[in-house]
């Protein structure tokens, strides 16, 4: 099945084209300034929220930091479970409540193991006295190997929780539709199934997913995620319910009937990595690991750009009035620490 593409260092190759095959051209909202450092010296960052003035940043070793007017403050997280400290696990979607303000409560995505394995699961965490502890369990035992986590939460403009899930590093849990492996599923915010779902009595929103790991909504409703693909083919794609985006049948620019070609894929002889997603409008911003940079793809004319680079792998990115900020993910082992590695970034795109 070959490496995940999160495993290496960029590698050199043609530039990034879309499924057109047509020439990269700079996407129409550019950033125009150097980025301001938020943070820094975070501990393999994984997730960005952001309520009101505070950010909230998950780190893999297990813990959540709070960022606010310059302070930061690593605040510990009381698991159920062990966290896992397999390659690419540990803590990893974060998504606040949307009734944060009262409840103090989020959703999270964390790899764990035990006598019987190891697994990912979908929990609650509360907030209280700096301090989260695990609250409810939503969803376990989703697939979880040696890599291929998948991890991304976020909640849509349905008022649904979405999660992205790995293959686990077995790629015929992606097809299988009775496995929550290679999927992108969807659920009630208790963590009960939704009526609407395309698959009766199933968490599975769609399937044929490698490793996917970043999920938006454009102001439109459209769905978009991005997924690691197998060495290179990585993908941007349009989600739709129910439908099979091929893995491991087909990849990158392939077709058959019945399964989803991406909307942009970087093709045989580059590799991304990406991550973290988020949109301007018709801009899709994307983290990129392997490809050490912020890329930008136009939904209206097909074109993208690396847009932010020369700060080494980029693990998310978040969006908010024109700003976008983004971390850093040098310290996970795979990458080259720069001074007081990794950092969350802040920088203002123009038109």
């Amino acid at each position: 099945m070959g490496c995940s593409n999160d495993e290496q260092h960029k590698s050199s190759g043609e530039n990034t084209s879309n499924k057109q095959e047509s020439e990269p051209e700079a996407a129409t909202t550019m950033p125009m300034e150097e980025p301001e450092v938020i943070a820094d010296n975070l501990k393999v960052p994984w997730s960005i929220e952001k309520f009101e003035n505070t950010f909230f940043v998950t780190e893999r070793p297990g813990n959540i930091v709070k960022i606010n007017n310059g302070e930061m403050v690593r605040q510990q997280v009381m698991f159920d479970k062990e966290l896992s400290t397999a390659a690419e696990a540990g803590l990893l979607g974060f998504e606040l409540a949307p009734d944060f303000s009262e409840s103090k409560t989020a959703y999270a995505y964390y790899t764990y193991k035990d006598n019987t394995g190891q697994f990912n699961r979908i929990v609650t965490l509360r907030l209280e006295n700096n301090i989260w502890k695990e609250e409810s369990l939503l969803l376990d035992h989703i697939p979880s190997g040696a890599v291929h986590h998948g991890g991304r939460l976020e909640i849509g403009p349905d008022e649904k929780l979405y999660a992205t899930t790995g293959d686990a590093h077995q790629s015929d849990n992606a097809q299988d539709l009775d496995s929550l492996g290679g999927k992108i599923l969807r659920m009630n915010l208790n963590g009960s199934i939704p009526e609407d779902n395309p698959y009766s009595h199933s968490y599975v929103y769609s399937y044929g997913h490698r490793n996917p790991q970043g999920m938006t909504w454009t102001p439109d409703g459209t769905m978009y995620a991005s997924e690691h693909g197998n060495d290179a083919n990585d993908e941007i794609n349009k989600i739709e319910a129910g439908k099979n985006y091929g893995w491991p049948v087909i990849e990158g620019r392939e077709e058959r009937e019945d399964m989803v070609s991406p909307l942009f894929t970087s093709g045989e002889n580059n590799t991304w990595a990406p991550s973290g997603i988020d949109n301007n409008g018709n801009q899709l911003y994307t983290a990129a690991l392997r490809g050490t940079a912020v890329l930008a793809f136009d939904l209206e004319t097909g074109k993208q750009k690396e847009v932010i680079t020369e700060y080494g792998r980029i693990r998310d990115v978040l969006i908010e009035e024109n700003n976008l900020f983004f971390i850093s993910n040098n310290t996970d082992g795979r990458g080259t620490p720069q001074g007081n590695d990794d950092k969350l970034y802040k920088i203002l795109l123009t038109p």
